[in-house]
């Protein structure tokens, strides 16, 4: 028996909210002074740097536990199992419900609770809880219910990455054009079939690197309230992610014992391009080899960077052929890769 995923399902936002909808923002610098740049010359070097060209936004009357419970019924569905039967929901988010045009996050009950309410699950030993732990909280979900599985205490368990980062973006900062809103969900199970999830790793560095992603002020000096916003240090975010996310990888496949020509598709968050290409690129380095054509689809030049939503998007949007030039065969080894707040970093070895 191995533990594989037996069904995905995604949710994409339908609001589309290109680069160009960002020029009449009044970017500012963290300090609250004037960019020495027009906003379309602000726009072209984001793109250039990001990859990002448009992102998704939800609704005004969707939230994150919505576009969550949307992306679970695609993923029983496709797994063809009851709900009912269901041991564990975990769901990865970073903010909570925050509804449109308001200002507080709002997490009670947990948004894993409000999923399972909203699949109408009546069985009470379907444990739902929450996930707290950056962008990489979807794969350490998939770890968890992982070692749930393995420990004989769930037989199926539902794991999904949800957010909606338009609600807690700054309008002041250039960093708010990274974020949009997405949801990726699968259904995880012990089954007689070759492959699965093979090995593993996970790291949290706190000790200089807690704050890299944090919850700040406007960068508007002149507003004065009490909301706080999606932050980061992207130039630290950049240099740790190059440092220890190709290690982390490394040491993951290793574990596996398959070897990394082997490996068909890299599944990585989407973050950064350009980022993204230096972390595979120095993967592959650790090994003196050159990365294969095609190894890292991205989704990011349309969705953006939805955070825990990246990964299992990408990989329910390859298994439906909505990927030009990118599938993913029975027997294929994929890596998963992650990284974000806290800082953590983690990654799985996979079987199709």
């Amino acid at each position: 028996m191995n533990i594989k995923i037996t069904g995905t399902g995604s949710y994409i936002p339908v609001n589309i909210e290109k680069n160009e909808d960002f020029y009449n923002h009044n970017f500012l610098n963290s300090d609250g002074s004037v960019i020495n740049a027009p906003n379309e010359v602000i726009v072209k070097k984001f793109k250039a740097i990001t990859g990002i060209d448009e992102r998704r936004y939800v609704k005004p009357h969707l939230n994150t536990s919505d576009i969550a419970s949307f992306a679970a019924e695609k993923a029983i569905k496709n797994a063809h199992i009851n709900p009912e039967d269901i041991d564990y929901i975990i769901v990865a988010h970073n903010y909570g419900d925050v509804n449109h045009n308001k200002e507080q996050s709002d997490t009670v009950p947990s948004l894993a609770s409000r999923v399972k309410h909203l699949l109408r699950i009546k069985n009470p030993k379907c444990v739902a809880y929450d996930l707290l732990f950056g962008c990489p909280g979807w794969i350490e979900g998939v770890i968890q219910a992982n070692a749930f599985i393995k420990a004989g205490i769930a037989k199926k368990c539902l794991i999904i990455g949800a957010e909606t980062l338009s609600r807690v973006i700054d309008p002041h900062d250039r960093d708010s054009m990274i974020y949009s809103d997405g949801a990726g969900a699968v259904i995880i199970e012990s089954v007689n079939d070759e492959g699965g999830i093979i090995s593993h790793e996970t790291g949290t560095y706190a000790l200089d690197e807690a704050n890299f992603i944090y919850f700040g002020e406007t960068n508007n000096s002149k507003i004065n309230d009490d909301r706080r916003y999606i932050k980061m240090h992207g130039r630290k975010i950049y240099e740790f992610a190059l440092i220890n996310v190709p290690q982390a990888m490394k040491s993951c496949l290793d574990k596996s014992d398959i070897q990394i020509s082997n490996i068909k598709k890299i599944l990585i968050h989407q973050a950064n391009e350009k980022m993204d290409e230096a972390i595979v690129k120095r993967f592959y380095e650790l090994y003196d080899m050159e990365v294969p054509e095609g190894i890292m689809p991205m989704t990011i030049e349309k969705l953006g960077n939805s955070s825990v939503a990246t990964v299992p998007t990408l990989y329910d949007m390859i298994l439906n052929g909505a990927i030009e030039n990118q599938d993913i065969k029975k027997g294929d080894v994929i890596l998963f890769a992650s990284v974000g707040a806290g800082m953590n970093i983690n990654a799985i070895v996979y079987k199709q």
